[in-house]
């Protein structure tokens, strides 16, 4: 018998992350003062978090300049995309049992 927590991504389970990719398939882009002040997160917490969504390939990171003040903005991957596709379906599931 297959577990039923099987297709449920590891790299979406602490809540930050979650939120991160729910921002980034729903909108083209987040800056990192976007994500901080919708999720509530500090500045540590949502570096860590957002790194570890990028080191899985399923953000992308670009750092530029607005003026002179440093802007990082995320975006999500196709890879992401499908990923996050998949644990949504499998919570889904998952709730249905």
């Amino acid at each position: 018998m297959k577990n039923i927590i099987d297709n449920i991504n590891k790299a979406f389970d602490h809540r930050i992350r979650l939120g991160i990719m729910s921002i980034l398939i729903v909108n083209e882009y987040a800056d990192f003062k976007m994500l901080k002040e919708l999720l509530g997160a500090t500045d540590g917490n949502l570096a860590s978090h957002t790194k570890a969504l990028e080191k899985d390939e399923y953000i992308m990171v670009e750092k530029s300049f607005i003026g002179r003040k440093p802007n990082t903005r995320y975006s999500v991957t196709k890879k992401g995309r499908e990923a996050f596709k998949k644990h949504v379906e499998a919570i889904e599931t998952l709730l249905k049992q």
